[in-house]
């Protein structure tokens, strides 16, 4: 099945993330959690819940930002591949 078919079928997701991140990737996860928890344990109940309303704002910005990525580099994949195709056309012409 070819890659358009197997995106049509649903067979693929864009937005899935490779399930084996690296190292670095799994140390930062490690810090922030860490740093968390030591954040939290000083807050007061106020404090924490105006820490997790500012954590469903920046969850939803990235998730809002990881989309137009998404989007902008598609874009540039179709534009390098019109430029290959259009480059091919060319030198297939004057051969």
């Amino acid at each position: 099945m070819s890659v358009l078919e197997e995106f049509w079928y649903g067979n693929l997701d864009p937005a899935e993330y490779d399930a084996s991140p690296s190292e670095e990737y799994k140390e930062f996860i490690r810090l922030i959690s860490r740093n968390e928890e030591k954040l939290v344990a000083t807050m007061t109940d106020e404090q924490k819940d105006l820490f997790s309303r500012y954590q469903d704002c920046v969850r939803e910005f990235q998730a809002m930002a990881e989309c137009m990525l998404f989007q902008n580099s598609f874009r540039l994949g179709a534009r390098m591949l019109l430029e290959i195709m259009e480059t091919d056309i060319v030198n297939h012409r004057y051969r």
